[in-house]
């Protein structure tokens, strides 16, 4: 939804600023635009309609073009959010109605480059400052453009193509993470002396060069109106409206919850009726295809959904008028709705969906691994763990930003309480400081599963982590080398999952931005531990589906195969343990322990004597 408010609001009708061969370039563009009609326009307001990923919807927006303010909102299928730049700060309230001050430093520039656009900087540069790139020429379907990069004062590069046969701005190039925005004008019409945009057509593209139809937003204005008044109030972050409560006196409630796969799982009610939650702080509020259609949640719209795998899925939106979580209750709760294809055989036990960054904003959270216990309170009710380290942390979309470093490198890190993993680095990082080399890591595999499918990364060793006053040494880490999903956003370095987290009690308050860690007794010295099979198993039934082997692992060695059925290990059948509980085990049994599988394979079963051997060392490699 951030990628359709920013459209929405992204109102940039216009070219830049350059210097040499660009100054008569934008020259001729503002002649072509209107002239000096320009110079006494100071503020704007707009509507009209917005298509997006099967959904119709309407927008109005409002901007000041002295300084690159904005403010606007959004009514979309079943949903409704605002976004806007106040200056200082980029903000957003989503369609939950969480409202939130965006201030990562990817955030903040994002929001910059916008402000230059918005403010008209290109022909005013005393507005913003800027620096430019040289022009180049450039064909485009059988058309010739004139190409200027350029870089608002504490922004994002931007980079605009004007038509050579009609002076007019044709597009604008903006990178978002690893993906690359591009918005097409057209349609251009007079307005008060003016010429104006009033089609845009906004599409993605990521690092593989794909662009996925379910992504683009198609915008159509209706009236814009020189000049309105404005006024600070206009851009400044609303408030959150009161829909999240504590049915309790003390304004806490404890939830007890499973420990699975380093995975947080919860009871909680949509609507009345029993559902089964992952906690999740890297996400939002989201059901399964199938739980949707349970509890009667009619989902609309067909976007894409993305997490850590290669691939997209369509997804949905859709409304529950209450979602409780021990006594906590959030009222009006909109769910992301789609298919989360093999998860549940990836984690061996079923859920309905997540509750994620909503659940976060509305309450003080502290997650007790130790103890299975997840605390939910009022803001004004929260306290941290005793003796916690305070690490401050920013918001970039809803994830939760911290910094650290990582052997003396400089990192940001999500903290991602769905993800399994200790930590993944992201693939810039890996390959700007040589890490698949420093750390020695072994060859690629199946690292982790979530929205779009499995991700491969190379297993490591790695050094000492320092986050705050916080140091973690030897964590069993991966290094993510691909061009697609989240870990390839060079914007950030890392993601800390649960294997990590899970040494301690661990706490969120979201209004002040601060995160808390207070080590779990007997927990956080312990090495962590890593899987010394090269299987990856997804649950089967009553037997164990081998969905990956490894490169030079020990079931590599014994001739295991993808899509094998393991229906015994050591005369045990499967089905007496839990797929966690059999990870476990290829984790932290000695190396050299034979086990002796039974399995299927062509409908023809046969045995292996598996012998678990360490894949990474057990301490960091010099």
């Amino acid at each position: 939804m951030r990628a359709i408010a920013i459209c929405l609001l992204s109102l940039a009708i216009a070219a830049t600023c350059h210097a040499g061969d660009a100054v008569g370039i934008f020259a001729r563009a503002k002649a072509a635009s209107g002239g000096a009609h320009w110079d006494g326009v100071r503020s704007w307001h707009s509507d009209g309609t917005v298509v997006t990923g099967g959904l119709n919807g309407s927008f109005d927006s409002t901007i000041d073009l002295r300084t690159g303010r904005s403010a606007g909102a959004f009514k979309l299928g079943p949903v409704e959010g605002a976004e806007g730049y106040d200056g200082a700060r980029a903000w957003s309230r989503d369609p939950g109605g969480e409202v939130a001050a965006h201030d990562a430093p990817e955030a903040m520039r994002r929001a910059r480059s916008q402000a230059w656009i918005d403010a008209h900087a290109y022909w005013f540069p005393q507005r913003i400052g800027a620096t430019y790139g040289e022009v180049t020429s450039r064909v485009l379907d059988g058309k010739r453009y004139d190409v200027v990069i350029v870089t608002p004062q504490g922004g994002d590069q931007v980079t605009l193509w004007f038509e050579n046969d009609t002076s007019l701005l044709a597009r604008i190039e903006q990178k978002e993470g690893a993906n690359t925005n591009t918005t097409v004008f057209a349609d251009y019409r007079a307005v008060a002396g003016l010429r104006i945009p009033f089609h845009l057509v906004t599409d993605s593209t990521d690092a593989a060069g794909r662009t996925d139809p379910r992504e683009r937003t198609d915008i159509h204005f209706a009236h814009i109106a020189l000049n309105v008044a404005v006024a600070d109030a206009d851009f400044a972050m609303p408030k959150m409206e009161a829909t999240a409560r504590i049915d309790d006196a003390s304004g806490v409630t404890t939830i007890p919850f499973d420990l699975v796969n380093n995975h947080i799982y919860v009871d909680g009610r949509i609507d009345g009726k029993p559902a089964r939650f992952l906690v999740d702080t890297g996400g939002v509020n989201l059901l399964t295809s199938a739980a949707a259609k349970k509890f009667g949640i009619a989902g609309e719209g067909k976007l894409a959904g993305g997490g850590v795998g290669d691939q997209k899925v369509d997804l949905a939106l859709g409304h529950a008028q209450e979602v409780r979580v021990g006594n906590a209750v959030l009222a009006k709760t909109v769910f992301y709705i789609l298919d989360l294809g093999a998860l549940a055989k990836v984690e061996g036990v079923e859920m309905d969906g997540l509750v994620g960054y909503e659940m976060f904003r509305r309450f003080g959270v502290e997650i007790d691994y130790a103890r299975h216990k997840l605390v939910l309170s009022d803001p004004a009710k929260f306290a941290p763990p005793a003796g916690a380290v305070v690490i401050p942390f920013q918001l970039d979309d809803r994830i939760p930003i911290v910094t650290g470093t990582l052997d003396g490198l400089p990192m940001r890190i999500s903290i991602d309480t769905g993800s399994r993993s200790s930590l993944t680095l992201h693939a810039p990082f890996v390959k700007a400081n040589d890490l698949i080399a420093k750390y020695h890591a072994a060859p690629e595999a199946v690292m982790g599963w979530g929205v779009g499918g499995a991700a491969r990364s190379r297993p490591a060793r790695l050094g000492a982590l320092q986050i705050g006053g916080v140091r973690i040494d030897g964590i069993a880490g991966d290094m993510y080398t691909g061009n697609k999903g989240a870990f390839a956003n060079p914007d950030l370095t890392g993601n800390l999952g649960g294997g990590v987290l899970r040494r301690f009690d661990v706490a969120f308050d979201y209004g002040k931005k601060i995160m808390y860690l207070a080590p779990n007794a007997g927990m956080a010295d312990k090495p962590d531990a890593f899987d010394r099979s090269g299987l990856w198993l997804l649950g089967d039934g009553d037997a164990l589906k081998i969905a990956d082997v490894a490169t030079d692992s020990a079931a590599l060695k014994v001739g295991l195969l993808v899509d094998d059925r393991v229906l015994a290990i050591d005369g045990e059948t499967i089905g007496k343990r839990s797929l966690a509980d059999w990870r476990e085990r290829l984790r932290t049994l000695p190396v050299g322990t034979h086990m002796a599988l039974r399995f299927v394979r062509d409908g023809k079963e046969q045995t292996a004597d598996l012998v678990l051997a360490d894949r990474i060392p057990t301490t960091v490699s010099p």
